[in-house]
This record gives C-alpha cells, structure tokens and sequence, in this order.
C-alpha cells in the first residue's frame, strides 16, 4: 500500500528483467496501479490500456458484451483483456496469443491474469497461429510490438487476408500501431488504402495517446 501511494510522486519499480524480443521488462507502481513495460514503451496497463479501451468504446462496449469470442494477438500484461473482463463484462471465450513465455508468467505473477476463467493462453507466434488457428472469431484484437517495433509481416497482405479471414459475420478487428517518424505515417496510410474492399468498413483513429493510430477494420457481412 506503501509504493502505491507514493507512486503517485515517483514510479516505483518492483520488477525487471531481460527480454531477447524486447531488450527490458519492467514491472512499475505508477500514479497507484502497477503497469508493464519495455525499454522505451508501456506495454501494459497505463497509456495502453487507454488506447485499446478507445478503440473497444468505439465498437461500443453493449455490443462487444454479446460476442462469443475474441482473439488477443500479443497478451503482455494482458491489459486489453482485463478491459473485457472487468468493464465489458465479456463472458465469452477469449483466445491470448503471445510468443513470449516469460511475459506471460510475469503477467500471471504480477497481473493475475490466470484467474480469468474464460482466457486460454497460447504460446506461439502470432502469425503462425492465424495460419494453423480453425476457429473464427467476432473480435480480433491486434497488439504486438517488440519495445517500439512493429514486425513487418503485421502489414502484409496475406496476413491481413488471413485476419481478415478468420472474422465471423459482422466481426471486428482492432489493430493498434504506433507512429513515431514519418515513414510509419506513410506505412499506414498505405496499409489503410490497401485494404480497400465492399466487404469491409476501414477506418482509422489517429493520434491516441500521442503516438499510436487505430485502425479498424469492420466485416460487414
């Protein structure tokens, strides 16, 4: 109680180690709740949390409660998945996909995120698992960073296709990027028109959180 008080004067950093995908993880008190983070980037809970929180508001959380099942790709902490549970009430399946064992019992630890009943973790590559993955999904939830890089293959076209793909009816993907030069604006302006399609509603929430742009992509039968 202690360090979440004077968490509210100076981070408190109660956990670190090393992560060969993201260089540091961090677990901090900050501003009285505990956060994840890598070298330069929150990845958990604080302005992450926010983020995927705008992007679910914007689907609208009644409509979100109803669906039957979510795919989260790159867990962390598991803060998105926390914003389903605790304020959606989500009490469908949810599907957590991350690469990154270590991440996951750090957010088991320090997060509790194994006490959620209705989340199965899965350890593996985000795009290997959408290529083995038979289920489909209402809400496809994508998240991944290695500190402040996106991988490559997260704006290819086959991989959108797939994502795309494994949507049921009236399903929705919520896709968050970070912009921090000139060249990702450009990268996701090209994304965004690349996904052109009658099938699908593209749109993109620019500027959340100073760095980050949501794109969101609604199947529309």
């Amino acid at each position: 109680m202690l360090r979440k008080l004077l968490s509210y004067i100076i981070p408190i950093k109660i956990y670190k180690t090393k992560s060969t995908l993201s260089k540091t993880i961090e677990v901090t008190w900050a501003n009285g709740e505990l956060v994840l983070d890598s070298e330069n980037t929150n990845y958990s809970y604080g302005s992450l949390q926010r983020i995927l929180r705008r992007g679910l508001k914007h689907f609208g959380f009644e409509r979100i409660a109803k669906m039957d099942h979510a795919l989260v790709l790159g867990v962390a902490g598991g803060s998105v998945i926390k914003t389903l549970v605790d304020e959606i009430h989500f009490e469908g399946q949810i599907t957590g996909v991350d690469i990154d064992p270590n991440i996951i019992k750090i957010a088991n630890e320090y997060f509790k995120l194994d006490e959620i009943k209705n989340l199965n973790i899965i350890i593996d590559d985000a795009f290997e698992f959408v290529l083995k993955t038979k289920d489909r999904y209402d809400l496809i939830i994508i998240d991944i960073f290695q500190d402040t890089t996106m991988p490559n293959f997260l704006f290819e076209k086959f991989f959108t296709n797939r994502i795309c793909f494994l949507l049921k009816s009236k399903g929705v993907v919520l896709f968050n990027t970070m912009c921090l030069t000139a060249g990702d604006n450009f990268r996701n302006q090209n994304f965004v028109k690349g996904l052109s399609d009658d099938n699908y509603k593209i749109q993109s929430i620019p500027r959340v959180e100073v760095h980050n742009e949501l794109i969101i992509i609604e199947k529309l039968n």
